[in-house]
């Protein structure tokens, strides 16, 4: 996949594509979570838990960290 900003919803369901979108977006927010380096590198780009878009820098991030989907 390639960096590109995506929603939650979007990201999430290319993890998890199996299961309802709520509880995908669950799931890959307990993974940032519990993730403190991932967590720590999302915050230094401004993320916020309220954003409803992951920037393209912050799915990098995201898949550097918990690989591609």
């Amino acid at each position: 996949m390639k960096a590109r900003a995506y929603s939650k919803k979007e990201l999430a369901l290319a993890y998890l594509p199996d299961i309802c979108t709520d509880s995908a977006v669950n799931r890959l927010m307990c993974w940032i979570k519990h993730n403190s380096e991932l967590s720590g590198e999302l915050k230094k780009t401004g993320y916020s838990r309220w954003q409803k878009m992951f920037t393209a820098r912050q799915v990098a991030l995201i898949f550097h960290y918990l690989g591609e989907p």
